[in-house]
């Protein structure tokens, strides 16, 4: 591995630590409904962020979406739109199924459209058949990991149930399948990503470094994903009459805010690691990015005493899952650098 690729995976070790941990100060914005919380976190992570940032780092950036054409500043927009509305389904389902559990299914679907798409429809001829090997190997051990991860998570939620009654845990079904969906439209924000490299492309041209041009696709992308999930909070702030909410307890803008800043530093910085890592960037960096996220948000669970007096068996599930996923995570690194 060379420090070019261990910079890569060091920058997605980062990058999933703050993703996995962005909807954490969610649990302390009490005095606002989740509707309050999720307007402020889209304007500051989908829109003031990207552009500041942008702006920041990417010289003349207005003139790299002047010279494109409107096929090639659609295609982000497009996938982050479908990335948008599995952003308000990522919301329902952690508020449904719990952080460690909501994360490991969506960011496990994700993950796994995200590395092998990206991998087959572009990166094919970049990587061996050895390598090749060693990827699938990776993502077959990987989704291991998250099966096990959501079991465990599973068996914690019915233990608990069943401490508060005899019935079954009504709702957790419909929660996994939101959660599956929420999965499936996931990766379209690499694919924003990915296949909006015309953008990087030109703002390479224009002098900027592959790093830095590589933040030009974020606005573009990450407005397509502003629209639903805007759209979406200003129709729960309607219906549920929770606009005053903002002006009673003003503080609970810094909660919603903070979120935004980790979530957007942690794509910031998979951007980064996606270019160190070479050809394959957006597939094994995406993978990778997928697993730390689940790794980070799992802590996060533990830290916060959602696992507390969960049976013994649900931990055992748990432990050996993060071992699957630390074993895809070596399969992934070294898979044929």
């Amino acid at each position: 591995m060379t420090g070019t690729v261990l910079a890569g995976v060091g920058l997605t070790v980062v990058a999933g630590a703050m993703s996995g941990n962005c909807m954490l100060p969610m649990k302390y914005a009490r005095r606002w409904r989740p509707e309050n919380v999720w307007f402020v976190f889209s304007v500051v992570s989908l829109l003031l962020l990207p552009w500041a940032l942008a702006f920041a780092v990417v010289h003349q950036l207005l003139d790299v979406y002047r010279r494109l054409r409107t096929n090639e500043m659609m295609t982000p927009l497009l996938f982050g739109a479908g990335w948008g509305i599995a952003q308000i389904l990522f919301g329902v389902s952690i508020r449904r199924l719990g952080m460690s559990v909501g994360y490991a299914i969506i960011v496990g679907l994700g993950a796994v459209l995200g590395t092998l798409v990206p991998l087959f429809v572009g990166q094919r001829t970049f990587v061996s058949n050895a390598g090749l090997v060693r990827i699938l190997a990776g993502v077959v051990v990987m989704v291991l990991g998250i099966a096990l991860t959501a079991w465990g998570g599973q068996v914690k939620e019915r233990a608990r149930v069943t401490e508060i009654s005899d019935e079954p845990q009504r709702g957790y079904v419909v929660s996994v399948l939101l959660a599956m969906l929420c999965g499936v439209l996931a990766p379209m924000l690499n694919y924003a990503f990915a296949f909006g490299q015309g953008l990087a492309v030109e703002a390479a041209r224009l002098g900027n470094s592959p790093v830095a041009a590589a933040y030009a696709v974020w606005p573009v992308a990450l407005l397509g994903g502003l629209i639903p999930n805007i759209g979406y909070s200003v129709y729960l702030l309607q219906r549920n009459s929770s606009w005053a909410a903002f002006g009673h307890s003003a503080r609970d803008v810094i909660w919603p805010s903070l979120m935004g800043v980790l979530w957007m530093g942690a794509f910031a910085l998979y951007g980064m690691s996606a270019v160190y890592l070479g050809a394959l960037g957006t597939s094994i960096g995406w993978g990778l990015f997928q697993i730390f996220m689940i790794m980070a948000a799992t802590m996060s669970g533990l830290l916060t005493a959602e696992w507390r007096g969960a049976p013994r068996n649900a931990m055992t599930l748990l432990a050996t899952g993060m071992v699957g996923l630390i074993g895809a995570t070596l399969l992934l690194s070294f898979r044929g650098h």
